[in-house]
């Protein structure tokens, strides 16, 4: 009926795949079945209390009214201090910008920028709401390749060659969600190389995962490494990885002003300012005592070897050591072509993920949903009892394939 007529944008995008899972999972749950649920990309630590006991202490002393659209000024000049601090950015409180998580932040540059016919380069594997926010936006998403050879990162050659008249954006992503790879500054810096010859190009930097970095490595983003690229760099950020806050919903960053002019005008005409209190939550994460991150990514570093040491003993699986956050990106190109006890021919990694879920009870998501196929991404933010008794299940329900590429690729 004509009334029910969408956004022809909204009309192509296609749902979550993590969510869609996700919502497998609770389906199953709901009738009875336990899901031991690798899908979910945020850490299983609860909020640090003192972050909690301050959005308390806000509630009860009335903090509870609107904000301004960018954020309140104290926790924009927090934001300012985290980005000098622990960036090297030469930045004020007003060169930054409070959104409601860091999903918004990224709509909110690309919604501002975008116009039809314009192109964002994308590299794969990417994560999921990337492409799905561009198109969203009237633009195409321009997606580049960077497999295992490459380390799952963008090389200065791909990306030169991906760089047209129409480029608006280059989406970079480190540490990764889905691949946990990791950008050394060598490589930003080669990369930047690239971007100083394309001044029309703007970059987006998602260091979300920024703290989850492991092996004592030293993490870098792209305006550090390259200050010429500041004026054209929106380097986002938030509380979600960092400080386990997930549901707060608070993502923030900086960039040229003229960008967060505009994405404060869109914002302030969508949700407007985020919530006081998450406000007040992420204002005592950010100046806080700071041990919860080095103390989570201890934990990580370890769940992380447990889980690629499982990976690379279970037949038909290979899976890289990931440098950062909590993903492993494992290829399941050993079991394509293999059947299911329950007689399932798994043809595509979508069936391996499904076939997982079904039978044995392990929930994760499709390396395809991510742009890179035949993979599994697994997230590790679980207790190591949990993941042992998912790692034990992923090997059983290797094992009980049968096939010939399968008994092959042993």
């Amino acid at each position: 009926m004509d009334q029910q007529r969408l956004n022809v944008h909204v009309a192509k995008a296609q749902p979550s795949a993590t969510y869609r899972m996700m919502d497998r999972v609770a389906t199953r749950r709901a009738s009875g079945v336990k899901i031991i649920s690798l899908s979910a990309g945020e850490p299983d630590f609860d909020t640090p209390a003192h972050v909690c006991d301050a959005a308390v202490a806000a509630i009860r002393a009335g903090h509870t009214r609107y904000t301004q659209v960018a954020g309140m000024r104290a926790l924009r000049e927090a934001v300012a201090a985290k980005f000098q601090r622990e960036n090297g950015l030469n930045v004020g409180w007003q060169d930054t910008l409070v959104c409601s998580g860091g999903k918004q932040v990224i709509y909110n540059a690309l919604a501002a920028t975008l116009n039809e016919g314009d192109e964002v380069i994308v590299p794969a594997p990417y994560w999921v709401s990337y492409p799905e926010m561009v198109q969203l936006c009237g633009a195409r998403p321009i997606i580049v390749a960077c497999g295992s050879d490459s380390g799952f990162k963008l090389t200065p050659q791909a990306l030169a060659g991906a760089i047209g008249p129409r480029t608006r954006w280059v989406i970079l992503n480190s540490p990764s969600n889905p691949t946990g790879a990791v950008y050394t500054r060598g490589e930003l810096a080669e990369l930047a190389e690239v971007l100083l010859a394309h001044p029309h190009v703007l970059v987006l930097s998602d260091d979300i995962y920024e703290h989850l970095i492991f092996d004592g490595a030293t993490y870098h983003t792209i305006a550090q490494v390259e200050p010429r690229l500041t004026s054209r760099t929106l380097t986002m950020n938030g509380v979600s990885k960092a400080y386990a806050m997930t549901g707060w919903r608070i993502g923030f960053g900086t960039g040229p002003r003229w960008l967060l002019d505009a994405m404060e005008k869109l914002q302030g005409q969508q949700t407007s300012g985020a919530s006081s209190i998450s406000q007040y939550a992420a204002l005592a994460a950010l100046t806080g005592p700071q041990q919860f991150i080095s103390e989570s990514r201890e934990v990580f570093e370890k769940r992380r070897d447990l889980m690629v040491q499982w990976l690379n003993e279970t037949p038909g699986l290979t899976c890289a050591t990931p440098g950062g956050a909590f993903y492993a990106f494992a290829s399941c190109a050993g079991l394509i072509g293999c059947t299911t006890p329950a007689g399932t021919l798994l043809k595509t990694d979508e069936d391996v993920a499904g076939a997982l879920l079904d039978e044995a009870n392990v929930a994760v998501v499709q390396g395809s949903a991510f742009g890179l196929a035949p993979y599994i991404r697994i997230a590790y933010a679980l207790d190591d009892e949990a993941l042992v008794q998912a790692c034990r299940a992923i090997k059983r329900f290797c094992k009980s394939l049968s096939g010939e590429h399968y008994v092959n690729a042993q």
